[in-house]
């Protein structure tokens, strides 16, 4: 298992797991690699530390396993640094809309007419609108919320 440190380019910060050099360049080439946050198939590999086994019978200097993984974090640009916390968040956050709402998919401003005038029992709904219809459901006094969900928040990570 290869596990790489990456970057989009608007600077996101995020790992993949891949079987080897060769499927993490094929699934590049195939454009299944994106940015969990901004949904960019535009990936490049960024430096990373590399895992230390210091278990077994090496000359190795006797460091317990919590402080190699201290180490190994703050040897990393970028990690445990404010702006991966809040891209954590975001995430975190946009999984939990997409698991607490129903996807209407393009219907999603006549169903959002349809609760607010009462045709339909209301619920909590997501779905696509261009900015003409989401301002024009603002305007009729439905309460909508424009919000970018990147496809990797949409699926579930193994």
């Amino acid at each position: 298992m290869k596990v790489l440190d990456l970057l989009c380019p608007m600077d996101h910060a995020f790992e993949g797991w891949f079987a080897s050099e060769e499927d993490f360049l094929a699934q590049q080439q195939r454009q299944l690699v994106q940015c969990p946050m901004c949904g960019s198939g535009e990936v490049r590999k960024a430096l990373s530390a590399p895992r230390l086994n210091l278990r077994g019978g090496s000359d190795a200097p006797s460091l317990t396993e919590k402080s190699v993984t201290q180490e190994v974090v703050n040897a990393v640009p970028g990690r445990g640094s404010p702006a991966l916390a809040l891209q954590a968040a975001w995430l975190e956050l946009a999984r939990k809309v997409m698991a607490s709402t129903e996807d209407v998919g393009e219907r999603f401003a006549s169903e959002a007419r349809r609760m607010h005038r009462e045709e339909t029992p209301e619920r909590a709904i997501r779905g696509k609108a261009s900015a003409q219809e989401t301002a024009e459901l603002l305007e009729e006094g439905i309460a909508v919320f424009p919000l970018l969900l990147p496809d990797a928040a949409k699926n579930t990570l193994q």
